[in-house]
């Protein structure tokens, strides 16, 4: 039983942030998941602070709020003009070092760290159980991750066209009356949900990972948003059992290899997709040149 909750946890992250990660992608932003998994540190020492408590909630709203804070810092700046990599990386360092210092300065001597309070491990996921009225209804992350789904998919089938063209054309979008920022705010306060949902559980390799390796090879696969968001979650969730069983073959963490598992799929995209594969293009510009040649050589 353990086995298919492993398998399903993954499949449901990988969902979650396959669909949110394209528009990353087409955005240019897909590290932003990684800026919000590494900001969050102060949200949660302020959390423990004031709860005095280590317990999963307080630190899941500590790190849920300031994860909104850094996709709206990262969107001030680059609307002040800093390239959105550039806003990333100042945004995400300089949390993640106020972070450093609260729990340098306030929690000496409790264990209080990223790796005990954030990055979880997928292997847990069956034995950390919710009791409603005395019955176990199953792990606290397969609920977590499929309530940020659900959120995901609600909100992204309500207003797909809206964010279809706030992605490829913000200008367009602005011109017919589309409120273009508050589409951005609503997709960053996904991708914050999604991650902090997400990691607490299953780590943030995992997280950070599915945002952005999927998306980039459903990418390279196809030229339709629709079929690039399937793609991403078929290949997510396919990564979720391939990983899985490749960790259980050579006793490995699942979510370094479930990740592996993405980005060989990735290379395979990159080499043999068919309109952006290194090989069939080179195979093209063959044929093409073979074509001309014996063209000329007939003339």
């Amino acid at each position: 039983m353990s086995t298919f909750w492993i398998i399903l946890t993954g499949a449901l992250v990988a969902s979650t942030c396959g669909i949110v990660g394209c528009f990353l992608v087409l955005r240019k932003m897909a590290m932003i998941g990684d800026a919000v998994s590494h900001s969050v540190l102060p949200g949660i020492v302020i959390a423990f602070l004031i709860s005095g408590s280590r317990d999963s909630l307080f630190m899941m709203l500590g790190a849920a709020a300031v994860g909104l804070i850094t996709v709206f810092l990262i969107q001030l700046f680059h609307q002040s003009g800093v390239q959105s990599d550039a806003a990333i990386g100042v945004v995400f360092t300089a949390l993640f070092a106020v972070g450093v210092v609260l729990v340098s300065v306030y929690t000496r001597d409790i264990d209080l760290d990223l790796d005990c309070v954030l990055y979880g491990e997928i292997a847990y996921v069956p034995w950390n159980t919710i009791q409603f009225y005395g019955l176990d209804i199953g792990p606290k992350a397969v609920w977590g991750v499929g309530f940020a789904l659900l959120l995901t998919i609600i909100l992204i089938t309500a207003f797909y066209k809206q964010f279809k063209i706030c992605s490829f054309d913000p200008a367009m979008a602005a011109a017919v009356g589309i409120p273009v920022v508050l589409f951005h705010y609503i997709l960053m306060g996904l991708v914050s949900i999604s991650t902090v949902a997400s990691f607490e559980s299953v780590g943030a390799i995992l997280v950070v990972g599915m945002l952005v390796i999927p998306p980039a090879t459903a990418y390279l696969l196809t030229e339709k948003l629709s079929r690039m968001i399937l793609y991403s979650v078929i290949i997510g969730c396919s990564c979720s059992v391939m990983g899985y069983y490749i960790a259980l073959v050579l006793d490995a963490s699942i979510a370094g290899s479930m990740i592996s598992a993405a980005g060989f799929l990735f290379l395979l995209a990159l080499l043999f997709s068919p309109t952006h594969g290194i090989v069939v293009r080179k195979f093209r510009l063959k044929r093409l040149i073979s074509g001309n040649f014996s063209d000329t050589t007939s003339a």
